[in-house]
C-alpha cells in the first residue's frame, strides 16, 4: 500500500548507456524508499526493464504509464513515465551517442515540467554525459554545460548554485562547469554574497536555525595578505563584510587546505567552494571508498542539490560509469542518499505550507 502522504519523487533515467538505469532499479528494490516517498522514474521503459536483469533483479516489474497520477508506487513495481526514446536495435551500453544523449536530456526536460506543474513534489537525477548530450542537441543550437543549467534555463532561474552534500559535510560552489581561468575570474563580490545566502537559505530548509558559514580562500593559504594573489582582499573579504551586515554568521576568507578538515570537525554546517574541484575533490574524498583487497567501490556517497531553484533538484554525485555500465556493478548509495535528500527537502516545504497556511 502506497504511502498517500509521502511526497512524489520523479526520477530521471539519465543517460540509458551509463549506469543510471540499474541504479535506479537497485534503489527502488529497497521497499523501505516507498515509505519515506512515491517515486516515478522519468525516461524509456525498455531500458528500465532491461536494467532489472542486469541489476539483479529480473522478479521486478516495470508500469508504463502517461503520467505521475497514474502510477501506483508499489513495492516491487516500478512507475515509468514512458517517454520512447531508444531504438534497440543500434543501442550499446557505454558508448557516446547522440540518441542516449538525447533521450537524456528529454527525461530531465519532462522531469522539471513535471515538478513546474505540480504534478510531482521533487525530481533526482541519474547522470548524463554530457558529451552525448551536446552531441544532441548541437544541431538545435543549444549547449548546455550540465544538469544544473538545464533547471536553471528551463525554470527561469538567474541565481542558482550546486551544493554537494555527504552527512553533515555541504560544500555551495562559486563557479562549476567552466575552466579553471574563467573561474578564477567568477570570483566577485556581487557572485560571492550571493552564493552564501544561498547556502545560509539552504541550511534554514534543512532545519539548521543558525548555520555557520565558512568561505574558501581562491588562492593558497587564501592568498597570505596579497601575497598570492588579491582575490581574497578585493572580492572574497568584501562579500563575507555584507553578508555578516545582513545577519549571516559567516568566516573567511580561510585557507582551503585545512578549511575541509574544520568542516568536517564540526566547526562549520556549510562551506563555500570558489570553484567545482575545490569543493568536489574534498567532498568525494570522504564520500568515495575504494575497497583495495576487494577491488572494488565500498562505497559512492554523496548528494548533488541544485539552490535557487522554484522545483526542488537532487541528483547523484558520481558520473555515468560507462565503464561499469550494464554490468550490474555499480552502487546505488548515492541514488539512494539523494532520494532521501530529495523527500525531506519536499516533505519540509509542505510541512511550511502547512503551517503558513
Amino acid at each position: 500500500m502506497a504511502n498517500t502522504r509521502a511526497p512524489i519523487v520523479a526520477i530521471t533515467m539519465g543517460d540509458p548507456a551509463g549506469n543510471g538505469p540499474e541504479l535506479t532499479v537497485k534503489a527502488l528494490a529497497h521497499q523501505d524508499v516507498y515509505r519515506r516517498m512515491r517515486p516515478v522514474v522519468v525516461g524509456d521503459a525498455s531500458m528500465i526493464e532491461m536494467a532489472c536483469g542486469i541489476a539483479g533483479h529480473p522478479e521486478m516489474r516495470v508500469r508504463r504509464v502517461e503520467r505521475p497520477d497514474q502510477a501506483r508506487f508499489e513495492p516491487g513495481v516500478i512507475d515509468v513515465v514512458h517517454l520512447d526514446l531508444i531504438d534497440a536495435d543500434v543501442f550499446e551500453y557505454g558508448r557516446v551517442s547522440a540518441m542516449c544523449g538525447m533521450a537524456a536530456f528529454k527525461s530531465v526536460v519532462c522531469a522539471i515540467e513535471l515538478a513546474m506543474r505540480g504534478d510531482v513534489d521533487a525530481t533526482c537525477t541519474n547522470a548524463l554525459n554530457k558529451e552525448a548530450m551536446n552531441l544532441a542537441l548541437k544541431p538545435e543550437g543549444k549547449h548546455f554545460a550540465g544538469h544544473t543549467e538545464i533547471y536553471a534555463s528551463y525554470t527561469g532561474t538567474s541565481s542558482y548554485a550546486m551544493m554537494l552534500a555527504f552527512h553533515d559535510l555541504r560544500v555551495v560552489h562559486v563557479s562549476t562547469h567552466c575552466s579553471l581561468a574563467e573561474a578564477c575570474r567568477r570570483v566577485k563580490t556581487p557572485r560571492v554574497l550571493e552564493v552564501i545566502k544561498l547556502a545560509n537559505d539552504a541550511c534554514h530548509r534543512l532545519g539548521i536555525e543558525h548555520p555557520r558559514i565558512a568561505v574558501a580562500g581562491l588562492n593558497p593559504h587564501a592568498g597570505e595578505g596579497g601575497l598570492f594573489g588579491r582575490e581574497e582582499i578585493d572580492e572574497i573579504a568584501p562579500a563575507i563584510e555584507l553578508a555578516a551586515a545582513d545577519g549571516i554568521d559567516v568566516e573567511g576568507p580561510l585557507p582551503p587546505d585545512s578549511l575541509f578538515c574544520k568542516a568536517l570537525g564540526g566547526w562549520y554546517d556549510i562551506v563555500i567552494a570558489m570553484y567545482h574541484d575545490q569543493g568536489h575533490i574534498a567532498l568525494k574524498t570522504v564520500g568515495f571508498v575504494y575497497d583495495r583487497a576487494a577491488r572494488a567501490w565500498k562505497a559512492v556517497e554523496g548528494v548533488n542539490v541544485t539552490l535557487g531553484l522554484p522545483i526542488i533538484r537532487t541528483s547523484v554525485d558520481h558520473g555515468t560509469g560507462f565503464d561499469q555500465a550494464g554490468k550490474g556493478r555499480s552502487n546505488e548509495l548515492s541514488l539512494l542518499n539523494a532520494l532521501d535528500f530529495a523527500a525531506r527537502m519536499a516533505s519540509g516545504e509542505k510541512e511550511g505550507h502547512a503551517q503558513t497556511s
